[in-house]
């Protein structure tokens, strides 16, 4: 492959992951930031059209369309993108679940309600699916594709921070208080902490369920900060009907999109 055609698709692929990244932020200021959509737990309405156009058709549909176009150009694989066999994502959810539990309990888990947990798992695990799809799955693998040339270490360093980057910025397009600069930077440091756990298992399933752990507690504060914690004490279905369908989608959009259209394996990064 040419100078010149290396060149072309490296900024075919980087391109293809900041126009994914900037419409996701854009659906999300529209259908959540802007109307303030987190802080009113009434508006099951504006909630589910955040959760379905934002994050399953341009997170979840979006990424997986992202990550099939770069695999078949040869940018990256699915594995290399946290795509892998059955087992290994079972293994990895399980850490998962243990680890993103046990940072839950130490950062003073504002509640131990078990209808409280569920609702909060779930009206944040769809948008921890988009998450760690467009910021890590996408933008991250990319970043360290492009610069494995640099070295292993030193590409995978880079790509954390990268990645952890535009997960704190996506949060401007957020209600607040997550919109503020203070949050912004806290939760990019945060985002170190996923993509230390993506990198090193790269593992999209278990990065989520380790993710939404850390989700959950920034939701339960706000909601408690804004007295409207009292709503998350009963079931609320729609939530926990669509957490299951942004999971089954997913999985979905594996087998149909990147299972079965899989290219042969890039070179692997060195």
């Amino acid at each position: 492959m040419s100078t010149t055609t290396v060149v072309q698709s490296n900024r075919g692929a980087i391109t293809l992951a900041i126009g994914l990244y900037l419409v996701w932020v854009l659906a999300t200021y529209l259908l959540e930031g802007r109307i303030h959509t987190f802080l009113r737990p009434e508006a099951m309405g504006a909630r589910l059209s955040y959760a379905l156009i934002a994050n399953v058709l341009i997170g979840i549909g979006g990424s997986a369309l992202a990550i099939r176009f770069l695999s078949r150009a040869g940018t990256l694989s699915a594995a290399q993108a946290g795509f892998r066999g059955l087992g290994h994502a079972a293994i990895a959810v399980a850490i998962g679940v243990v680890l993103g539990f046990a940072l839950y309990a130490l950062q003073g888990a504002p509640t131990w309600n078990p209808v409280v947990l569920i609702n909060a798992y779930s009206q944040v695990l769809v948008g921890s699916i988009a998450e760690i799809l467009v910021c890590w799955a996408v933008i991250g693998s990319v970043s360290q594709a492009l610069l494995q040339d640099r070295g292993r270490w030193v590409s995978v360093i880079l790509a954390a921070i990268i990645a952890s980057v535009f997960f704190g910025a996506y949060h401007f397009a957020h209600s607040p208080p997550f919109n503020t600069v203070p949050t912004v930077v806290f939760l990019s440091v945060i985002g170190l902490v996923t993509s230390v756990f993506f990198f090193v298992s790269r593992d999209v399933y278990g990065t989520i369920a380790f993710h939404n752990f850390l989700g959950i507690l920034g939701v339960i504060r706000a909601l408690e900060a804004s007295g409207n914690l009292s709503a998350f004490e009963s079931p609320i279905l729609p939530l926990w009907i669509m957490a299951v369908v942004a999971v089954a989608l997913l999985i979905a959009a594996q087998v149909l999109l990147l299972d079965s259209g899989a290219a042969p394996t890039p070179p692997r990064v060195r």
